[in-house]
């Protein structure tokens, strides 16, 4: 039973680091519920004070991942057509057969969000496409960190407690 949570732990460590770029995926949420998974077996000592903070981590990132694009596209001068159309178009990138589409949807769907705004100002809808793309990368980047972190703790974690674990 102790293999099984964890290699799913570290199944859903490495998810969540893939969640970080995908919008489908909560990453941070996901690494943090495979170091859990950890504490669930009979090997590894409970630590409340990682899963504690990791979990604060993890609460506050989940809150920026909705508020920075937001403010990206806001800040520079978006409405909420270019929110939506940043969250369309980054669905339809991940879909999309293009390289890093993930990064290209976000980009369009912002530009053609502002257009359907306001058609005829086309500076003010790129300008808020970049401000999404920005936002996007941004917190793309935070998630990617964390989920990164959250991964060497769980190696740190498998490491020091291989002894029982194996």
């Amino acid at each position: 039973m102790d293999i099984l949570l964890l290699l799913l732990g570290f199944v859903c460590v490495i998810a969540g680091i893939f969640g970080s770029f995908l919008p489908v995926l909560p990453g941070p949420s996901i690494s943090w519920i495979g170091i859990l998974l950890l504490y669930f077996t009979t090997a590894v000592p409970v630590n409340y004070w990682i899963l504690g903070v990791s979990l604060l981590i993890t609460i506050v990132l989940t809150v920026l991942d909705y508020v920075i694009p937001a403010k990206g596209t806001k800040k520079f001068g978006g409405s909420s057509y270019g929110i939506w159309g940043t969250n369309i178009g980054l669905i339809v990138g991940i879909f999309a057969p293009i390289p890093l589409g993930f990064i290209i949807g976000p980009f369009v769907g912002a530009f053609v969000g502002e257009l359907i705004y306001d058609y005829k100002d086309h500076q003010r809808a790129l300008k808020a496409a970049t401000g999404s793309l920005l936002g996007f990368l941004a917190s793309s980047f935070m998630k990617f960190v964390v989920c990164m972190m959250y991964l060497g703790l769980y190696l740190w974690i498998v490491w020091k407690n291989s002894a029982t674990l194996f």
